[in-house]
């Protein structure tokens, strides 16, 4: 039986995914709200866009799963969008502010 993916190690995988508008991981840009990992290592992942039209959305989330299915161990993995609460600036990491100059 395989170890269970951890929390970090999905995390991890998200930090290589990156809005195309804005550069900076969906991670540090705040973007990912909730990563729950089950005994089975099925991955779900809450997480939102910038904005509710943003038309680069399919693309976050279908790269965001394409990143968690290379985790060694990963069996299935849900993406749920949700734009409650809305993103703001404020979510930005500070490393990420630092980066971007706010």
């Amino acid at each position: 039986m395989s170890e269970v993916v951890s929390q970090e190690e999905v995390y991890e995988a998200l930090r290589t995914v990156y809005d195309p508008e804005i550069p900076v991981n969906v991670v540090d840009l705040g973007l990912i709200y909730d990563v729950q990992v089950s005994d089975e290592n099925d991955v779900f992942v809450q997480m939102t866009l910038t904005f509710p039209g943003c038309g680069m959305g399919p693309h976050i989330a279908q790269q965001a799963e394409w990143a968690i299915q290379d985790v060694e161990g990963v069996e299935d993995v849900q993406i749920e969008l949700t734009f409650d609460p809305p993103w703001s600036p404020d979510l930005i990491s500070d490393e990420a502010r630092s980066s971007l100059g706010i």
